[in-house]
């Protein structure tokens, strides 16, 4: 394809609004300006967060952007749930240095999307080459490209990249107008234990869904608290800065959904929810008080409420969990794909990734069996 000239650009900031998401579309909220810019204005990503924004451009004849991946120079493999710590330690013991390296994503956020952003398709190759001339010309170890769009994966693939699979749990709506509707498709014991979990859960509590305007300052200083809880005991610290959940208020109130438990007025648990074209992605999850399957509650059932109530096809509950398997979501692939420049840790690479892949997908196999769902 002639007329087309690649970039790179610091921050996402950088590229306006109206051409960023010319190119990412609208159909999921993680790659659009507004929650991207968010990131890199509340200092979420960017400074010393190991995430320096570095988007790379495609430019069209028509001098604006025909095709943008939302790229990182990381200094670290932590917020990315696709794992490749072993090869860091790999590359280093070689006496090579696996950091920096180029990573196209969503920062700290292991939901499936698209991470070439094309207003025109038949750029993606050219696209996928400045990648490579980034990685080359820097001397970087590699490049990734994690939790891609199962569509996206071709391209990848065709362009040599090496390509990994991982395994989520997600929920889908075959149509159902009601939870009951959904509980009906599962076995009886399953549907008693459901049941049993939703009235312990909720006893006392009034569940509220709020979205808009309908989240102020009283709630977002709720939800912190309860990030701040579930981000020191899973990581240490909390990734995300205070600023960013109000900004994502601001920015995109329409596209959250906010779900909290209150005692007595008083919230002691939430649910943060953003809402796509066709998806429920259930995002950050919190409290200041246990109680019971209350993460079940308002992460898992809420979340299928929801979605039924709104149309929605499916609900994304987030990285890991076989507990959400119990809970009528069912195991799905996810891919990622990788650039090693280097011949012989391109080779080691590939070797263990067949290897992986055919464990991950015997193992996927095997969860699909233990899904609730009524047999026959």
């Amino acid at each position: 394809m002639t007329g087309l000239t690649a970039r790179m650009v610091e921050g996402v900031s950088a590229v306006s609004p109206d051409d960023w998401d010319a190119c990412a579309g609208s159909a999921n909220p993680f790659v659009s300006h507004a929650f991207l810019s968010a990131l890199e204005k509340s200092g979420s990503v960017g400074g010393r967060s190991g995430w320096q924004p570095l988007p790379v451009i495609v430019d069209g004849a028509d001098g604006r952007p025909a095709a943008i991946a939302p790229s990182y120079a990381k200094s670290h493999s932590q917020g990315e749930y696709v794992f490749d710590h072993a090869w860091a330690e790999a590359w280093q013991r070689a006496g090579g240095a696996y950091y920096p390296k180029l990573q196209v994503a969503v920062p700290v956020t292991p939901v499936p999307g698209p991470r070439l952003l094309l207003r025109d398709p038949a750029a993606a190759p050219a696209l996928i080459a400045a990648l490579e001339a980034v990685t080359d010309r820097h001397q970087l170890s590699s490049a990734h490209a994690t939790f891609l769009a199962p569509d996206q994966v071709p391209l990848f693939d065709a362009a040599g990249w090496l390509v990994r699979q991982g395994t989520q749990y997600h929920w889908r709506n075959e149509g159902y107008a009601t939870f009951d509707d959904f509980l009906a498709r599962l076995s009886s014991r399953k549907r008693k234990a459901i049941r049993k979990e939703r009235a312990a859960a909720v006893d006392g509590l009034t569940i509220r869904h709020l979205t808009g305007a309908e989240i102020g300052t009283r709630e977002w200083d709720a939800f912190w608290e309860f990030y701040q809880d579930t981000g020191s005991r899973k990581w240490g610290r909390p990734y995300l800065a205070r600023g960013f959940f109000p900004l994502l208020g601001e920015r995109m109130g329409d596209k959250v959904l906010l779900i909290l438990a209150e005692r007595d007025g008083a919230p002691i648990a939430g649910a943060l929810n953003l809402v796509g074209a066709d998806t429920l992605y259930g995002r950050y999850w919190g409290c200041v008080e246990e109680v019971p399957f209350l993460h079940f509650e308002l992460c898992y059932y809420q979340a299928i409420d929801a979605a039924i109530t709104r149309g929605l096809s499916t609900v994304e509950a987030g990285a890991q969990g076989e507990h959400k398997l119990a809970r009528g979501y069912v195991p799905v692939p996810t891919f990622s794909a990788h650039y090693l420049p280097d011949p012989g840790f391109r080779r080691a690479v590939a070797d263990f990734l067949v290897r992986e892949r055919a464990a991950i997908e015997e193992d996927r196999t095997f969860l699909e069996q233990l899904t609730p769902f009524r047999k026959g």
